[in-house]
């Protein structure tokens, strides 16, 4: 089986892309992505070196028609990571979010119609649902985006869906909590914790901390999507989440004990508009197709921590201005 994988020089897509190569010896990946501040595609240098011919690296907007039908002709299967995540970043500015998660999963879409595409994996957010004071999302609650990013996601999960219904394309719509693991962003709330504190940095807590949000650890993640690839249902969705529900004071905590700071490396912060008090979802229709989470909450964020002190280098590059002026360069005519 051939897969396009969209923005799998990112911190998911790149997991993704490791995982699916390792387990299956005669799989190949096309990874397009356009490079932006979160694709790095160091991410997957030893990918490169190991696989060769079984990965092969486009640069490039998921929005481009052309560019992307000329992948999809050749592939079997899209799982469709790329988008714009950041909820502080939709706020300032929406219109790039709009562009890519709307805009770019309609390009994908349309593809896929044109080329009869066996698979398409829309890859989503909890965040599409709202908040919840109490209880959990099932996959079919209503959509209640509050943000910018949960609106762009939201609208992109309504297009997969028309299209299976109008047009028969083999969709599914995937709606996950939140990540930790290697090779995420410092700019997410985990990484940039673990990272201040080795530079012996204040970490910035926003209001009183006690927003809530569940975890799941990426291999998990990629289990899960692996699995849904291969024997979800068509035209389904499927809530993904291992049930590990924290605080973000929690979280904070946890961190310091593990680098030894104490509290007063605590820096509260104003809320953010907007911000959902909590996000919790039901994984039970993902337990039922035979899932089950591999790593405990505190074995995953052990393994996070740890790999962002072996790895002081790679997440120290991409804190530095003038790195990123140097990569960009680099990488702007890169195909």
């Amino acid at each position: 089986m051939r897969l396009l994988v969209t923005g799998g020089a990112g911190f998911m897509g790149s997991n993704f892309i490791r995982y699916i190569l390792h387990k299956y010896p005669h799989y190949e990946v096309v990874n397009l992505d356009r490079l932006t501040y979160a694709g790095n595609i160091e991410n997957l240098t030893d990918i490169e070196e190991r696989f060769g011919a079984r990965y092969k690296f486009v640069k490039g907007d998921i929005a481009a028609s052309s560019l992307v039908k000329k992948i999809v002709r050749e592939v079997d299967a899209i799982i469709n990571y790329a988008a714009e995540t950041h909820v502080d970043r939709s706020i300032l500015s929406p219109k790039s979010f709009i562009l890519t998660d709307v805009v770019g999963t309609y390009t994908l879409l349309e593809a896929a119609r044109q080329y009869r595409i066996k698979r398409f994996i829309q890859i989503s957010t909890d965040e599409v649902y709202g908040s919840i004071q109490a209880g959990v999302f099932t996959e079919t609650s209503p959509f209640r985006p509050n943000s910018p990013y949960s609106a762009s996601k939201a609208g992109a999960d309504h297009l997969v869906r028309a299209y299976f219904k109008t047009y028969g394309i083999p969709t599914i719509v995937t709606h996950s909590v939140n990540f930790m693991g290697p090779y995420q962003y410092p700019e997410k709330l985990i990484p940039l914790f673990i990272t201040n504190l080795l530079e012996d940095k204040k970490v910035p807590l926003y209001g009183d901390g006690k927003n809530v949000r569940e975890w799941i650890f990426t291999q998990d993640h990629c289990a899960a999507i692996d699995l849904i690839l291969h024997g979800g249902q068509i035209g389904e969705s499927y809530n993904i989440s291992a049930g590990y529900e924290k605080t973000n004071l929690e979280i904070t905590q946890l961190i310091l004990k593990e680098l030894n700071r104490g509290e007063e490396y605590i820096e509260y912060v104003p809320d953010r508009p907007g911000h959902d008090f909590r996000y919790a979802l039901s994984w039970t229709k993902l337990k039922n197709l035979g899932w089950e989470p591999g790593y405990s909450f505190e074995e995953a964020l052990r393994i996070t921590i740890q790999w962002y002190k072996d790895n002081q280098e790679w997440w120290k590059r991409l804190k530095d201005r003038n790195y990123w002026l140097y990569y960009k360069k680099q990488y702007k005519n890169s195909t």
